[in-house]
């Protein structure tokens, strides 16, 4: 039961970063090209790549429920191929075939391209320290901070999308960064905070460590989304 909640949830979350950041691309370069599909499918299936490795490698007590939220739900719902062939099929039917071939060839390689990557990625990271370093005999998840700071990249980066182009109000806008932004921080940091105690480290003997490298994450996703924010005003 828990599992069907996680994917719900990540697939709600999902569908709206899939709405709003589709939505918002389009109206940036146009109706012309189905660039919002092949944007929200490209960059899910770089992050299914990455996120597969690190969590099928990663082992906490909600793995399993966090994997199928993640991959299932969240990645699932994010990119779209029955949106693709409906695009395409229009395309097609306005005869413009160049844009219509181009969507598939751009879609289909682009997407295996960036997945590869993805996994590329989630092995150099993970793969042989389970990416933790020690310093001064303390555990280090850098593989995890890296990728919370790369996804909080990503979101800062769509955010502006969300800010300047998506369709709706300035108030919804503002209440949906804030949730998006503190949602991420809160995630990241419960699943770090997992992956502390499963290698026994307890609040009560290491407290400080663990609150400080929690502290550190969320000043790592804060500086990552401000940089993608930041990077998405100078595009």
């Amino acid at each position: 039961m828990i599992q069907i909640f996680a994917i719900a949830f990540g697939g709600a979350v999902g569908a709206l970063l899939r709405f709003f950041i589709s939505s918002g691309v389009s109206a940036w370069l146009g109706p012309g090209f189905p660039y919002g599909t092949l944007v929200v499918n490209v960059l899910g299936s770089y992050l299914i790549g990455l996120m597969s490795e690190a969590l099928l490698l990663e082992r906490v007590a909600v793995a399993t429920e966090f994997r199928a939220g993640v991959l299932v739900g969240l990645f699932g719902s994010l990119t779209t191929f029955s949106t693709f062939s409906v695009e395409t099929l229009a395309l097609l039917q306005q005869g413009a075939w160049p844009a219509a071939l181009g969507n598939i060839g751009l879609s289909a390689g682009l997407c295996t391209g960036v997945a590869f990557l993805g996994l590329l990625s989630g092995r150099s990271l993970f793969y042989p320290s389970r990416g933790i370093i020690y310093w001064s005999r303390w555990p280090v998840p850098y593989g995890w901070l890296l990728i919370n700071f790369l996804i909080a990249v990503l979101i800062g980066f769509f955010l502006t999308f969300l800010v300047e182009w998506s369709p709706v109000s300035d108030r919804l806008r503002a209440v949906l960064t804030v949730l998006l932004v503190g949602g991420f921080v809160t995630f990241s940091s419960l699943y770090l905070a997992l992956f502390l105690h499963e290698e026994a480290l307890e609040l009560k003997h290491h407290g400080r460590w663990m609150v400080g490298l929690l502290l550190g994450n969320a000043m790592v996703c804060l500086a990552g989304i401000w940089l993608g924010f930041w990077g998405g005003e100078l595009w």
